[in-house]
Protein backbone atom coordinates (compact mmCIF):
# COMPACT_ATOMS: atom_id res chain seq x y z
CA UNK A 1 0.00 0.00 0.00
CA UNK A 2 1.39 3.39 -0.68
CA UNK A 3 2.30 5.62 1.74
CA UNK A 4 0.14 9.03 1.93
CA UNK A 5 2.57 12.40 1.12
CA UNK A 6 3.54 13.73 4.40
CA UNK A 7 2.10 17.20 3.98
CA UNK A 8 -1.29 15.45 3.88
CA UNK A 9 -1.06 12.85 6.84
CA UNK A 10 -1.28 14.30 10.51
CA UNK A 11 1.35 12.45 13.08
CA UNK A 12 -1.63 10.24 14.09
CA UNK A 13 -1.62 8.82 11.19
CA UNK A 14 -5.01 9.86 10.28
CA UNK A 15 -5.77 11.94 6.45
CA UNK A 16 -4.72 15.78 7.71
CA UNK A 17 -7.79 18.31 6.57
CA UNK A 18 -6.56 19.91 3.12
CA UNK A 19 -5.79 23.54 3.50
CA UNK A 20 -7.81 25.84 3.11
CA UNK A 21 -5.88 27.35 -0.14
CA UNK A 22 -6.93 23.75 -1.71
CA UNK A 23 -10.44 24.49 -1.74
CA UNK A 24 -10.87 26.31 -5.15
CA UNK A 25 -14.40 27.92 -5.95
CA UNK A 26 -16.19 26.27 -8.24
CA UNK A 27 -16.33 29.62 -10.51
CA UNK A 28 -13.78 32.85 -10.57
CA UNK A 29 -15.65 34.61 -8.15
CA UNK A 30 -13.93 38.18 -9.45
CA UNK A 31 -16.55 37.82 -12.36
CA UNK A 32 -19.74 37.53 -10.16
CA UNK A 33 -20.66 41.23 -9.93
CA UNK A 34 -23.16 40.62 -7.17
CA UNK A 35 -20.16 39.41 -4.99
CA UNK A 36 -18.02 41.96 -5.68
CA UNK A 37 -20.33 44.68 -5.22
CA UNK A 38 -21.37 43.01 -1.69
CA UNK A 39 -17.64 42.90 -1.14
CA UNK A 40 -17.50 46.94 -1.91
CA UNK A 41 -19.93 47.85 0.77
CA UNK A 42 -18.33 45.94 3.22
CA UNK A 43 -14.59 47.25 2.35
CA UNK A 44 -16.46 50.99 2.94
CA UNK A 45 -18.20 50.10 5.99
CA UNK A 46 -15.26 48.32 8.06
CA UNK A 47 -13.79 50.09 10.67
CA UNK A 48 -10.86 49.64 9.46
CA UNK A 49 -11.69 51.44 6.47
CA UNK A 50 -12.29 54.82 8.95
CA UNK A 51 -10.17 57.65 9.79
CA UNK A 52 -8.14 56.51 12.84
CA UNK A 53 -9.07 60.04 14.64
CA UNK A 54 -12.78 58.27 13.82
CA UNK A 55 -12.65 55.29 15.10
CA UNK A 56 -13.70 54.92 18.92
CA UNK A 57 -13.06 51.26 19.28
CA UNK A 58 -9.40 51.47 18.20
CA UNK A 59 -8.73 54.85 20.48
CA UNK A 60 -10.13 52.51 23.60
CA UNK A 61 -7.77 49.73 22.95
CA UNK A 62 -4.65 48.90 25.77
CA UNK A 63 -2.28 49.09 22.67
CA UNK A 64 -3.44 52.64 22.21
CA UNK A 65 -2.63 53.97 25.88
CA UNK A 66 -0.42 56.44 24.96
CA UNK A 67 -2.41 58.38 22.43
CA UNK A 68 -4.82 58.86 24.54
CA UNK A 69 -2.72 60.78 27.04
CA UNK A 70 -1.56 63.06 24.23
CA UNK A 71 -5.34 63.28 23.70
CA UNK A 72 -5.90 64.52 27.03
CA UNK A 73 -2.58 66.74 27.23
CA UNK A 74 -2.98 68.79 23.99
CA UNK A 75 -7.17 69.01 24.29
CA UNK A 76 -6.67 71.36 27.34
CA UNK A 77 -3.35 73.04 26.16
CA UNK A 78 -5.21 74.33 22.94
CA UNK A 79 -7.96 75.67 24.53
CA UNK A 80 -5.73 77.62 27.54
CA UNK A 81 -3.89 79.07 24.58
CA UNK A 82 -6.82 80.17 22.92
CA UNK A 83 -8.24 82.05 25.77
CA UNK A 84 -4.79 83.79 26.51
CA UNK A 85 -4.88 81.85 29.50
CA UNK A 86 -1.11 82.35 30.97
CA UNK A 87 -1.34 81.64 34.46
CA UNK A 88 -3.48 79.82 36.87
CA UNK A 89 -4.29 79.89 41.11
CA UNK A 90 -4.49 76.36 41.47
CA UNK A 91 -7.58 76.29 44.75
CA UNK A 92 -7.50 72.32 46.13
CA UNK A 93 -9.91 71.77 49.23
CA UNK A 94 -12.61 68.89 50.41
CA UNK A 95 -15.40 67.55 48.74
CA UNK A 96 -17.22 67.26 51.79
CA UNK A 97 -16.63 70.91 53.39
CA UNK A 98 -20.13 72.42 52.00
CA UNK A 99 -21.98 75.33 52.64
CA UNK A 100 -23.74 76.07 55.61
CA UNK A 101 -27.17 75.57 54.77
CA UNK A 102 -26.52 72.09 53.29
CA UNK A 103 -24.16 71.40 56.20
CA UNK A 104 -26.60 72.25 59.11
CA UNK A 105 -29.23 69.42 56.20
CA UNK A 106 -26.74 67.02 56.44
CA UNK A 107 -26.66 67.39 60.67
CA UNK A 108 -30.72 67.35 60.70
CA UNK A 109 -30.91 64.31 59.01
CA UNK A 110 -28.34 62.74 61.01
CA UNK A 111 -29.89 63.61 63.81
CA UNK A 112 -33.81 62.15 62.55
CA UNK A 113 -31.86 58.71 61.28
CA UNK A 114 -30.18 58.71 65.19
CA UNK A 115 -33.34 59.41 66.72
CA UNK A 116 -35.27 56.78 65.00
CA UNK A 117 -32.05 54.57 65.78
CA UNK A 118 -31.26 54.88 69.41
CA UNK A 119 -28.86 51.94 69.63
CA UNK A 120 -26.77 52.83 66.47
CA UNK A 121 -23.57 54.24 67.33
CA UNK A 122 -22.72 54.92 63.14
CA UNK A 123 -25.56 57.08 63.66
CA UNK A 124 -24.33 58.90 66.98
CA UNK A 125 -21.27 59.32 64.78
CA UNK A 126 -22.94 60.48 61.56
CA UNK A 127 -24.15 62.91 64.52
CA UNK A 128 -20.50 63.74 65.90
CA UNK A 129 -18.76 64.30 61.62
CA UNK A 130 -21.87 66.36 60.61
CA UNK A 131 -21.64 68.98 63.86
CA UNK A 132 -18.09 69.20 62.37
CA UNK A 133 -18.68 69.82 58.98
CA UNK A 134 -21.23 72.61 59.79
CA UNK A 135 -18.16 73.93 61.89
CA UNK A 136 -15.60 73.71 58.95
CA UNK A 137 -18.43 75.22 56.53
CA UNK A 138 -17.21 79.16 56.71
CA UNK A 139 -14.05 77.37 54.74
CA UNK A 140 -16.63 77.27 51.89
CA UNK A 141 -17.33 81.01 51.89
CA UNK A 142 -13.45 81.36 52.09
CA UNK A 143 -12.99 79.99 49.14
CA UNK A 144 -15.88 81.58 47.24
CA UNK A 145 -14.77 85.11 48.64
CA UNK A 146 -10.52 84.24 47.43
CA UNK A 147 -11.48 82.94 44.17
CA UNK A 148 -13.68 86.24 43.49
CA UNK A 149 -11.06 88.96 44.89
CA UNK A 150 -8.35 86.61 42.43
CA UNK A 151 -10.84 86.71 39.89
CA UNK A 152 -12.04 90.06 39.44
CA UNK A 153 -8.08 91.92 39.80
CA UNK A 154 -6.59 89.75 37.23
CA UNK A 155 -9.11 89.32 33.79
CA UNK A 156 -9.68 92.70 32.60
CA UNK A 157 -6.97 92.47 29.77
CA UNK A 158 -6.44 90.67 26.77
CA UNK A 159 -4.54 88.31 28.30
CA UNK A 160 -6.09 86.38 31.73
CA UNK A 161 -3.34 85.47 34.59
CA UNK A 162 -3.93 84.51 37.79
CA UNK A 163 -7.13 82.30 36.46
CA UNK A 164 -9.03 79.66 39.17
CA UNK A 165 -8.37 75.86 38.53
CA UNK A 166 -10.01 72.64 40.55
CA UNK A 167 -10.97 69.85 40.33
CA UNK A 168 -14.21 70.57 39.00
CA UNK A 169 -16.02 68.75 41.69
CA UNK A 170 -18.37 69.83 44.53
CA UNK A 171 -17.65 71.34 48.07
CA UNK A 172 -14.83 73.85 48.33
CA UNK A 173 -14.18 72.92 44.84
CA UNK A 174 -17.19 74.71 43.70
CA UNK A 175 -16.76 77.42 45.86
CA UNK A 176 -13.72 78.61 44.05
CA UNK A 177 -15.61 78.10 40.78
CA UNK A 178 -18.78 79.56 42.59
CA UNK A 179 -16.52 82.71 43.75
CA UNK A 180 -14.99 83.43 39.72
CA UNK A 181 -18.71 83.10 38.53
CA UNK A 182 -20.21 85.66 40.98
CA UNK A 183 -18.14 88.40 39.32
CA UNK A 184 -18.42 86.96 35.78
CA UNK A 185 -15.06 86.03 35.35
CA UNK A 186 -13.67 82.52 33.70
CA UNK A 187 -12.30 79.67 35.65
CA UNK A 188 -11.71 76.47 34.94
CA UNK A 189 -12.16 72.39 36.37
CA UNK A 190 -10.39 69.67 35.62
CA UNK A 191 -13.07 66.92 36.67
CA UNK A 192 -11.66 62.95 36.65
CA UNK A 193 -13.68 60.25 35.11
CA UNK A 194 -14.34 58.06 38.26
CA UNK A 195 -16.01 54.46 39.08
CA UNK A 196 -18.59 56.79 40.98
CA UNK A 197 -19.09 59.37 38.50
CA UNK A 198 -18.27 62.86 39.68
CA UNK A 199 -20.16 65.40 37.95
CA UNK A 200 -18.55 68.90 37.28
CA UNK A 201 -20.04 71.50 39.54
CA UNK A 202 -22.39 73.85 37.60
CA UNK A 203 -19.76 76.87 38.18
CA UNK A 204 -17.17 75.95 36.18
CA UNK A 205 -16.48 77.68 32.76
CA UNK A 206 -18.57 75.39 29.93
CA UNK A 207 -15.57 75.90 27.49
CA UNK A 208 -12.56 75.46 30.22
CA UNK A 209 -14.34 72.57 31.75
CA UNK A 210 -12.45 69.09 31.01
CA UNK A 211 -12.99 65.40 31.89
CA UNK A 212 -9.85 63.12 32.37
CA UNK A 213 -9.62 59.29 32.56
CA UNK A 214 -5.41 59.63 33.80
CA UNK A 215 -4.53 61.79 37.27
CA UNK A 216 -1.48 61.64 35.87
CA UNK A 217 -2.34 64.13 32.87
CA UNK A 218 -5.06 66.25 34.91
CA UNK A 219 -1.71 66.79 37.48
CA UNK A 220 0.02 67.88 34.65
CA UNK A 221 -2.24 70.21 33.63
CA UNK A 222 -2.72 71.62 37.38
CA UNK A 223 1.02 72.32 37.60
CA UNK A 224 2.17 73.31 34.15
CA UNK A 225 0.81 77.39 34.15
CA UNK A 226 0.36 77.83 38.36
CA UNK A 227 1.17 80.59 40.45
CA UNK A 228 0.32 79.16 43.44
CA UNK A 229 -1.36 76.85 44.98
CA UNK A 230 -3.79 76.93 47.83
CA UNK A 231 -4.89 74.19 49.86
CA UNK A 232 -8.06 74.45 51.60
CA UNK A 233 -9.21 72.32 54.41
CA UNK A 234 -9.34 68.52 52.84
CA UNK A 235 -9.05 64.47 52.58
CA UNK A 236 -6.74 61.80 50.72
CA UNK A 237 -7.43 63.91 47.67
CA UNK A 238 -6.15 67.23 49.13
CA UNK A 239 -2.90 65.97 51.01
CA UNK A 240 -2.21 64.17 47.85
CA UNK A 241 -1.84 66.93 45.98
CA UNK A 242 -0.32 68.76 48.97
CA UNK A 243 2.47 66.45 48.95
CA UNK A 244 2.90 66.52 45.40
CA UNK A 245 2.74 70.12 45.01
CA UNK A 246 5.54 70.03 48.18
CA UNK A 247 7.54 67.31 46.52
CA UNK A 248 7.97 69.04 42.73
CA UNK A 249 9.02 71.93 44.58
CA UNK A 250 11.79 70.28 47.11
CA UNK A 251 13.03 68.87 43.69
CA UNK A 252 12.67 71.89 42.12
CA UNK A 253 10.74 70.02 39.44
CA UNK A 254 8.02 72.84 38.84
CA UNK A 255 8.19 76.73 38.74
CA UNK A 256 8.29 78.63 42.40
CA UNK A 257 5.11 78.97 43.77
CA UNK A 258 3.81 80.22 46.96
CA UNK A 259 1.89 77.10 48.50
CA UNK A 260 -0.49 78.14 51.03
CA UNK A 261 -1.45 76.36 53.55
CA UNK A 262 -5.21 77.66 54.34
CA UNK A 263 -6.61 77.57 58.14
CA UNK A 264 -3.45 76.71 60.25
CA UNK A 265 -5.54 75.17 63.23
CA UNK A 266 -6.50 72.35 61.18
CA UNK A 267 -3.12 71.92 58.70
CA UNK A 268 -1.89 71.86 62.11
CA UNK A 269 -3.86 68.80 63.57
CA UNK A 270 -3.63 66.86 60.54
CA UNK A 271 0.17 67.21 60.01
CA UNK A 272 3.33 67.88 62.37
CA UNK A 273 5.00 69.29 59.84
CA UNK A 274 7.95 70.53 62.68
CA UNK A 275 8.04 66.47 63.73
CA UNK A 276 9.67 65.27 59.79
CA UNK A 277 12.55 68.06 60.21
CA UNK A 278 12.87 67.51 63.91
CA UNK A 279 13.66 64.01 62.72
CA UNK A 280 15.54 64.24 59.97
CA UNK A 281 13.48 63.60 57.44
CA UNK A 282 13.31 66.45 55.87
CA UNK A 283 15.45 69.45 56.09
CA UNK A 284 14.43 72.71 57.97
CA UNK A 285 14.90 74.85 54.54
CA UNK A 286 12.07 72.81 53.34
CA UNK A 287 9.42 74.22 55.90
CA UNK A 288 9.49 77.17 54.08
CA UNK A 289 8.07 75.92 50.80
CA UNK A 290 4.93 76.53 52.45
CA UNK A 291 3.01 79.09 54.45
CA UNK A 292 -0.33 79.83 56.40
CA UNK A 293 -3.15 81.91 55.95
CA UNK A 294 -6.59 82.81 57.71
CA UNK A 295 -8.56 84.90 55.49
CA UNK A 296 -8.72 85.31 51.69
CA UNK A 297 -7.29 88.50 51.55
CA UNK A 298 -4.04 87.77 53.60
CA UNK A 299 -3.93 84.04 51.03
CA UNK A 300 -4.04 86.67 48.13
CA UNK A 301 -1.56 89.24 49.28
CA UNK A 302 1.01 86.44 49.96
CA UNK A 303 0.68 85.47 46.23
CA UNK A 304 1.00 88.64 45.35
CA UNK A 305 4.11 89.22 47.63
CA UNK A 306 5.84 86.07 46.46
CA UNK A 307 5.26 86.92 42.89
CA UNK A 308 7.16 90.88 43.57
CA UNK A 309 10.30 89.70 44.21
CA UNK A 310 10.56 87.24 41.19
CA UNK A 311 11.10 87.69 37.25
CA UNK A 312 8.56 85.57 35.66
CA UNK A 313 10.10 82.12 34.59
CA UNK A 314 8.93 79.82 32.05
CA UNK A 315 6.78 76.67 33.13
CA UNK A 316 8.65 73.44 33.67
Amino acid sequence: MAQQPKDEQSTSGTPARPKACDILPDTTLGNDVALVAENMEQILSSPSYSLAQEDPALLQRVEMRGVRMLLELGKPELAFLEDNITSTVIVFGGTQVVERTAAERRLSEARRAAAAAPGDTRARREIERSERLVAMSHYYDDAREFARIVSIDNQCEEERHYVIVTGGGPGLMEAANRGAFDVGCKSIGLNIKLPAEQQPNPFITPELCFQFKYFAMRKFHFILRAAAVVLFPGGFGTLDEMFEALTLRQTNRMQPVPIILFGRDYWSKVINFQFLADSGVVADHHLDLFTYAETPGEAWQKILDFHATRKPQEPM
